[in-house]
């Protein structure tokens, strides 16, 4: 039996896992659990799944949350310090990450730091603070087990081969709804274009990362990090069909990949079933009803996004907790109608151009680069 906790069981990452962990009531125990402002369904899930301990970020939340489970025996907490408790809550031996944002980065410091092994759904753990998270992990002997289907490929297709064989790692994206327009077209694109992505069903910040292809440089920064490959031996493919998760490449010019339907329940049940595999529940892949397969160039000048991704990672330090929240501040104005779908790579160019780079930071350097970097996108300063 494995005890698991889930930061961000509210989410879109968080529902699904459960549903992974409803399926297998004989392999997996919910231990602790921590969401976001949905208390309703943190109840319901709560009263469902009986963890010992629930947190709910939102103190305001938390009296409403506290009178639901009333008669229960479980302990209720709210705000940073409850998240950071089910991080590293002493009855799991996995902590699945999912809270979106910099916001997650550290419930999963707090998690390795008590030893815990992470199943990682979080992007900005490793794209903000990748050198900490990595040197944490080593230190305690903690394993990272990427979620995202793109790193979870990559995790299979690396399974008992040695680095040196390796050439590069291909990152496959479905190119998102914008694939095929112009420029002009592009500059109008409205919020609700944006949300309706073609092959995946994803949370709406995500969506959008999806759409402007940041989400694809976010996931090139996290393989450096997870793989230890530089940023010359990390490409991109376009792959509209969304059934080849990603690519490995050896010296030999063999060619390893993983295929599956577009459903995050697999990589999440590899993640969490690791190191062996569990059986087949979902969807299973037929390639001849899927027909054909097709790949493509990024058209990079339409979606910059990727090369600034691709920018911050080169430059390193505070720059790439810049990158991040210049992002999630940018894309929070385009959904609130603030800003062009453009706008997004404009403010993110502008907020990296505007940063003085601290190197070698600690956790302090980044929170501070972050919270600058808000803070200028807020007041809406002239950056120069």
């Amino acid at each position: 039996m494995k005890n698991i906790s889930i930061l961000g069981s509210t989410g879109f990452i968080g529902r699904q896992a459960l549903e992974v962990i409803e399926a297998f009531p004989e392999r997996f125990s919910v231990k602790a659990l921590a969401g976001g402002k949905n208390w309703q369904l943190l109840a319901g899930q709560a009263k469902l799944y009986k963890p010992e301990v629930v947190a709910i970020s939102e103190e305001r939340h938390f009296q409403d949350l506290k009178k639901a489970l009333s008669g229960l025996r479980i302990k209720v907490l709210f705000g940073d310090e409850g998240i950071k408790e089910v991080a590293s809550f002493p009855s799991s031996n996995l902590v699945l990450a999912s809270i979106v944002g910099v916001a997650g980065m550290l419930p999963v410091i707090e998690a390795l730091k008590s030893g815990k092994d992470i199943a990682l759904a979080n992007k900005e753990a490793l794209v903000v603070g990748g050198k900490l998270v990595n040197a944490l992990a080593e230190k305690n002997k903690s394993k990272i087990i990427p979620v995202d289907s793109e790193h979870s490929a990559i995790f299979q297709c690396l399974k008992g081969e040695k680095k040196e064989d390796v050439r590069r790692i291909i990152l496959t994206s479905s190119g998102g709804p914008f694939r095929d327009w112009d420029s002009k077209k592009i500059k109008k694109v409205k919020a609700e274009d944006a949300l309706n992505h073609p092959t995946w069903k994803m949370g709406n910040k995500i969506t959008i990362d999806s759409a402007t292809l940041m989400n694809k440089g976010f996931e090139v920064i996290e393989a450096h990090w997870l793989f230890g490959l530089d940023y010359s031996r990390i490409d991109v493919v376009i792959h509209p069909q969304s059934i080849i998760h990603s690519l490995v490449e050896f010296t030999d010019g063999s060619c390893l990949a993983q295929l599956s339907p577009p459903d995050m329940r697999l990589p999440i049940q590899y993640a969490l079933g690791f190191p062996g595999r569990l059986p087949k529940i979902w969807k299973a892949l037929d390639l001849v009803k899927l027909g054909s397969l097709t790949f493509e160039e990024p058209r990079r000048e339409n979606f910059p996004c990727l090369d600034l991704a691709y920018r911050a990672g080169k430059t390193g330090g505070t720059a790439l907790a810049v990158v991040n929240a210049a992002n999630e501040a940018a894309v929070d104005l385009f959904l609130k109608g603030k800003i062009k779908f453009t706008g997004i790579a404009e403010i993110i160019e502008k907020s990296l151009e505007a940063h003085n780079t601290v190197k070698n930071p600690d956790i302090e350097d980044l929170i501070e680069a972050d919270r600058q970097t808000r803070n200028r996108i807020k007041k809406g300063s002239k950056i120069k």
